[in-house]
Order: structure tokens, then sequence, then C-alpha cells
């Protein structure tokens, strides 16, 4: 499969033909998501019926798995491809799953570094949406800016396998899933740079249990899980042992990346019901269009929007170029999710009470971006690294 971090020769031609793929993509989300968001937020068999009947629709529309490989199943996008439409597809948190496009980080993963076995078992079917996948790597106690302090271990069995005992919390879907990518320490003591690897484990394995979920504020989705001496067969590590975090420097550089795209179209929808708000609705005073205070709203988060954009763009470009983005995920991570709590507040500002109940996604907009102040790396972590990156350059020892 192709290397994410770069684009094959077809980039070009593949990004001139994603202008149309964006339109279709956003028109199938307008149209098609928006109006089932709150069944699909509500979870339960309402939500799986409406997310298949979505899914149906996609691949009849020839909408399905844009970004995944063409010889699995995909529509095989170049990553430079995709980025064009993925701010309209990420316009609502379903997006993905219903494009069928969810999976993206898990199919990489697996087609460069999963063995053989593992490929032929599981990558086709995960591109289909026959099965769920999901990542485990923050535990309880230990913050997730540490990896090195990883409690979960796994033993090297006399056959080869392995026996995983730990607990992981905040990991994204878990309870849907039928197998979860989890980081445990296979060698080596607590605190060691050292000794971690990646096993992927089937849910259905015995010890294996979801042990509550983590509702972010008030949104169900997340989960704690236990792995009480679970055994993974020997050819489900993925990579070499100890290779855990050059792994998952990669998966979480295009993560972060794909992340601040889906805000940015989440901005832009904030942005749109709010001066829909503004044009067509008044009071005695008149139009809130015409109140300065409103029109200052609309400039902040048109300014936001306007400045983060060609952040995640750099970054995009790096990425897709086989170049060190650190630097440039950074600032657009923080950017981004700043950004989308910004103008988001300000959409719920100009609604008034309107903006904090049910009747718009304003609420569930503006807890995204609070949240991702902290998911996938807080603020302060970024900074922190971007800062010290920065400092190097110009001979200090930061």
């Amino acid at each position: 499969m192709e290397d994410p971090r770069t684009d094959g020769g077809g980039a070009a031609g593949q990004e001139a033909e994603a202008v149309a793929p964006a339109e279709r993509v956003g028109r199938f989300v307008r149209d098609r998501v928006f109006p089932r968001e709150s069944v699909l937020d509500g979870g339960g068999p309402a939500a799986a019926e409406a997310l298949a009947v979505l899914r149906a629709e996609a691949r009849a529309e020839g909408l399905w798995a844009l970004p995944l490989p063409a010889e699995l199943g995909g529509g095989g996008l170049s990553f430079a491809a995709y980025a064009e439409l993925a701010e309209a597809e990420g316009a609502s948190d379903h997006g993905p799953a219903a494009l069928g496009s969810a999976p993206l980080l898990d199919v990489r993963m697996l087609d460069r570094y999963g063995r053989p076995g593992v490929r032929e078992a599981y990558l086709k079917r995960l591109v289909a949406g026959e099965i769920r996948t999901c990542y485990a790597m923050t535990e309880p106690g230990v913050p997730g800016t540490d990896p090195f302090r990883t409690a979960t271990r796994a033993e090297r069995l006399p056959d080869g396998g392995w026996r995983v005992t730990g607990r992981k919390w905040f990991t994204s879907g878990a309870a849907g899933a039928d197998l979860v990518t989890v980081m445990a320490r296979t060698s080596g003591a607590d605190g060691d740079r050292e000794g971690l690897s990646l096993l992927l484990v089937p849910t259905g394995s015995a010890g294996f249990r979801v042990v509550r979920e983590l509702p972010v504020l008030g949104v169900a989705g997340q989960y704690e899980i236990a792995l009480d001496g679970v055994l993974v067969p020997a050819d489900h590590l993925l990579g070499e042992p100890g290779e855990a975090l050059a792994i998952a420097g990669e998966r979480l550089l295009l993560g972060r990346t794909l992340r601040c795209l889906r805000w940015l179209g989440q901005a832009q929808r904030a942005f749109d019901l709010m001066c829909e708000r503004a044009a067509t609705h008044g009071g005695s005073r008149g139009p809130l269009a015409d109140q300065q205070l409103v029109q200052a709203h609309v400039f902040d988060a048109l300014l936001a929007l306007r400045t983060t954009r060609p952040l995640v763009r750099e970054a995009v470009a790096l990425i897709a170029a086989g170049q060190d983005a650190r630097t440039e995920v950074g600032l657009a991570k923080v950017a981004a999710a700043r950004m989308l709590q910004q103008v988001a507040d300000c959409a719920i500002q100009v609604h008034g009470a309107a903006g904090l109940g049910p009747d718009t996604p304003l609420p569930g907009l503006f807890r995204t971006g609070r949240a991702a102040r902290i998911l996938d790396g807080p603020d302060e972590l970024h900074i922190t690294a971007v800062a010290r990156r920065v400092l190097r350059g110009h001979g200090r020892s930061a």
C-alpha cells in the first residue's frame, strides 16, 4: 500500500479529480447525515440501523471508503486528494463512519505493520465495514503524554504468543469493536524508553471486557477496558517488539492532521449557522446582522477560520511530501482545537438561548472543540514540544 507520507505519481490528477467528490461528499453529509444525527448520537439498535442505511447509500453513490486502498475495496484516493474533501466529510462526527473512511488509520497501520495472516484475515473486512477496530493507549492514572509509564504488560509465551494484562481508558468505540490495538510493555521496567509494543487483540478473547463507559462532557463513545490475561496469537504483534512508539508516532501525526481537517469542517458549519441566524433573526432594534457586537462575532470567527486553515494545509502538504511535519502538526492541532471552540462559542452567543438547546448542533460542536484541547495531546504538550524544537534550531538547549 502507498506510504501515508507520500502521494505517488498520480497525486496531481487525483487532487484535481477530488473537487467533484468534495461537493458530492458535502451534499451527502448535509442531506443524509445531518438529519440522522440525533438518532446516531443516541446509540443502540436505532443508531446501528441508521448507520447501515447511510453506508448503503454511500456505496450506491460511489462515495464509500474513498481514502482507503483500491485493492482492498476502497476508493484509492491519496492522502493529499482525500484532504480536499475531509473538511466536508467531517462537518458531522458521524460523516467518516457513514462514508467508510473512519478506519483509515487502522487500515494503514495494519497494512504496513501487520503480518500476512493478519492482513489477510482483517483488512478487506475492515474496509468493507464488516468489522470495527479501536486503539487503546491511555491508562487510568497515567498521563497520555507519558507513554513510558505504560503499565499494561504482555508476557511472551513458549509458543510465541502473548498474555496481555492491564487496563486502558478513553478508548473510542471499544464497546462495538471487534479488534483493539493495545500498547503494552513487552520488555524492560516501568519508565524505560524502550520495550513498548503494539498488539492486535480480538475483543472476543477470554479476559477482555469493557469496564465502563466514560461520557466526555456528557456524550457517550469512550470506554474503559480491562485485559485480564488475554491470550494473543504471535502473529498479532504489529511490527517488531519495541516498535510501538515509532508506529504510534506515525499514526498520531496523520490522525491529528485528519482531526484538524474535520474540525475545520465543523467550525465552518457553526460559522454558517451563525451567519444564517444573524441574517434572518432580529428584534425591536432591527436585524441581528446590523448589530455591531454581532458583526464582531462574525469577524472574529471568520478570522479564526481563515488563519487556521493555512496551518492545517501546510501540515497536510508536508505529510503528503514525506517531510518532517511535527512542528506544523503541533501548530495546526492547537490552532484548530482553539478555533473550533471559539467559532462554536460565537455561534452560540449569536443564537442566544436557542444555541444552548437541542435544536441546533452547536452544543455538540462546542463540546467537541473543548474536548479537542485535551484529546490527542493537550495544548500544553504541543506548545512545549513545538517551542523546544524551534529553540533547538536557534542554538538553545530547551
